[in-house]
C-alpha cells in the first residue's frame, strides 16, 4: 500500500512540474510536391492537390467543395479521349479536413455554347477553349456555379451561371451574368459573389483590362439585377495595360464588420502575389494599409503572399489567385502555387488566415496540415528561427497582357523572397540583430530586428513543410504592410 501511495505521489509531483520548453517534432507531409509521375491523363483520380488553378471553396454539409480552372500540367486531350478519361471543364474536388482532397471529376462536359459563340464572334474566331475561374455559392436549396469563358489577351469574355440541387451537379445553364467585348472598359472574368448584411447580392470581377468592377445581382435569379449592367470600378493599377491586376475575392468578417477584397498582382507563372483592401460596404469603396482607395492608381498593400523559398526546398512561384473560406470563425486562404524552378506544376496551398489587432488579415507562412493548436509561453520561443520578409517584385519584366513572354517562366534573383536565420535567446535577445518579447496572454511576439520594431507577430502551431516537422510559426505585417513570416527550426 505504501509503495502504491509513493507511486501516486511521485506521479503527482511529475504532473505538477512545469512542462519542458517546446521543440519541433517530426511530422511527415501528407503528399509530395512533384507530381510528374502521376501527371498522365489516366491518373486524374490521384490529382487531389495537383493541377489546382484559381480555386474557389465552400463547405456544404460534411464536405469542403473546391472548384477550379481546368488547367492541367502535360494535358493531352487526344490521350484522354483514347483512354476514356472524361476530360471536361471546371475541376471539382471535395475534402473533409482541408488536407486530403478527392478529385471528383469535371462539372461540365463541354463549354456552354452561348459563351463560345459570344467569345468567338467578338474575338476574330479565337478563344473559348477552356472555362476559367469558377465560383460557387448557395441560395436556399440551390447551388449556383459561376464560370467564365474568354479569349486570352483580349477583353472579349463571358461570365455565365449554372445551377444544381447538389454541389456535385449535374448543372443546368441559366444564362449570362456579364459579357464584354473589345469596346468594353472591363474584362468579364474571375467572378466572386457575396451577400451583404442587407441581403443584397454583389459580384466582383475583372482583370488588367480596366481593373476590377462590382455589379449588383438579382438574388432570385443570380443574374445581373439590371440587364447589361457591367457595374462600377473598385480597383485599378496605374499601368493597367501592362501590370496585371485580377482575381478579386470578397469576404466579410462579422466581428470586424468589414468587407475584405483580396486581389492578385503580376504574372501568374512567376511573381503572382496577393494584396488586400477593406471597406464598410460590399460594393466598396475599399482602402489599403496606407488609406489609399484601391481604385486610385497606387500599388496597394498589405502584401500577403508572394514567391518564396525556405531552406531545403526549391521554392514556390505563382502564389496567388486566392479563394477565402470562413469556417466556424477560422479563415483559410486557398491558392495555386507553382513548383520552382520550372514553375509548371500547379499545387494547391491552403493557409490559415488570422486578423491582427489593426483588423488586417495575415497568412500563415506554411500550408495547413491539420496541426493541433496549443498555447505557447515565452520559453518556447527561444531557439533558431527561419524568417522571410515578403516584398513586391523588383525586377522589371517585358510582359504581354500582364503575363510573361514565352520562355521566361523562371524567377530571377530579384524576384525571390528567400529566408534568413535568427537566434532568439532566453534573455530576450536576437543574437547580434535585436531583441524580442512574447506576450503569453495574446500569443503575440514583438521583435526589434536591425533597429526596426515589428510589434505584432501572431504565434501558432503549424507544419514546417520543408523540414517535415511540427513547429511554431508566426505571421504579421511590418510598418509598410509587407508580410513577415517565421518558423522555429531548432
Amino acid at each position: 500500500m505504501k509503495k502504491i501511495l509513493l507511486i501516486i505521489i511521485g506521479f503527482g509531483l511529475i504532473s505538477c512540474a512545469k512542462q519542458a520548453p517546446y521543440s519541433p517534432t517530426p511530422s511527415p507531409n501528407p503528399w509530395e510536391d512533384n507530381y510528374r509521375s502521376i501527371s498522365q491523363m489516366e491518373n486524374y483520380r490521384q490529382w487531389g492537390t495537383y493541377n489546382v488553378h484559381d480555386p474557389a471553396c465552400k463547405k456544404f454539409g460534411d464536405y469542403y467543395y473546391m472548384y477550379s480552372t481546368d488547367a492541367i500540367f502535360a494535358e493531352n486531350k487526344k490521350e484522354a479521349k483514347e483512354k476514356g478519361v472524361p476530360l471536361g471543364y471546371i475541376q471539382v474536388r471535395r475534402s473533409k479536413d482541408l488536407v486530403n482532397w478527392e478529385f471528383q471529376g469535371w462539372a461540365f462536359n463541354e463549354i456552354p455554347q452561348e459563351a463560345v459563340e459570344w467569345v468567338r464572334n467578338n474575338a476574330d474566331g479565337k478563344g473559348a477553349t477552356n472555362i476559367w475561374a469558377p465560383y460557387i455559392i448557395q441560395h436556399n436549396d440551390t447551388y449556383r456555379l459561376y464560370y467564365c469563358v474568354s479569349a486570352f489577351g483580349q477583353k472579349t469574355s463571358y461570365i455565365g451561371l449554372a445551377e444544381s440541387t447538389s454541389p456535385e451537379g449535374p448543372w443546368e445553364l441559366k444564362g449570362c451574368v456579364v459579357k464584354t467585348n473589345k469596346e468594353s472598359v472591363m474584362n468579364a472574368i474571375d467572378p466572386s459573389i457575396i451577400v451583404d448584411e442587407n441581403g443584397k447580392w454583389w459580384m466582383h470581377y475583372g482583370s488588367y483590362f480596366g481593373g476590377l468592377f462590382c455589379v449588383e445581382l438579382n438574388p432570385e435569379t443570380g443574374l445581373a439585377k439590371t440587364q447589361d449592367d457591367q457595374g462600377h470600378l473598385v480597383a485599378r493599377r496605374a499601368n493597367y495595360r501592362k501590370d496585371n491586376l485580377e482575381a478579386p475575392e470578397i469576404v466579410y468578417n462579422p466581428e470586424l464588420k468589414e468587407y475584405f477584397l483580396f486581389v492578385s498582382y503580376d504574372p501568374l507563372m512567376t511573381t503572382y502575389n496577393v494584396r488586400v483592401g477593406r471597406g464598410k460596404q460590399a460594393e466598396g469603396p475599399f482602402f489599403d494599409f496606407n488609406e489609399q482607395n484601391l481604385k486610385d492608381t497606387t500599388n496597394n498593400f498589405p502584401i500577403l503572399t508572394a514567391p518564396y523559398q525556405f531552406d531545403n526546398h526549391p521554392g514556390w512561384a505563382g502564389t496567388a489567385h486566392c479563394g477565402v473560406l470562413e469556417d466556424n470563425g477560422r479563415y483559410f486562404m486557398f491558392h495555386q502555387a507553382r513548383l520552382s524552378p520550372q514553375n509548371m506544376l500547379m499545387v494547391l496551398h491552403t493557409r490559415e488566415v488570422f486578423f491582427n489587432s489593426q483588423g488586417w488579415p495575415v497568412a500563415s507562412p506554411e500550408r495547413y496540415a491539420a496541426t493541433p493548436q496549443r498555447k505557447f509561453d515565452s520559453r518556447d520561443m527561444a531557439g533558431e528561427w527561419e524568417v522571410i520578409r515578403l516584398i513586391e517584385p523588383l525586377h522589371e519584366r517585358q510582359l504581354e497582357a500582364g503575363q510573361i513572354l514565352w520562355g521566361e517562366g523562371e524567377l530571377v534573383d530579384e524576384e525571390w523572397n528567400r529566408s534568413f536565420h535568427i537566434v532568439l535567446t532566453e534573455k530576450g535577445e536576437i543574437t547580434d540583430r535585436g531583441t524580442w518579447k512574447f506576450l503569453n496572454d495574446k500569443q503575440i511576439m514583438q521583435i526589434t530586428l536591425d533597429d526596426e520594431p515589428i510589434d505584432e507577430l501572431i504565434v501558432f502551431a503549424g507544419q514546417d513543410w520543408e523540414n517535415e516537422m511540427q513547429t511554431i510559426l508566426f505571421t504579421g505585417l511590418d510598418k509598410n504592410g509587407r508580410s513577415v513570416w517565421g518558423k522555429r527550426i531548432k
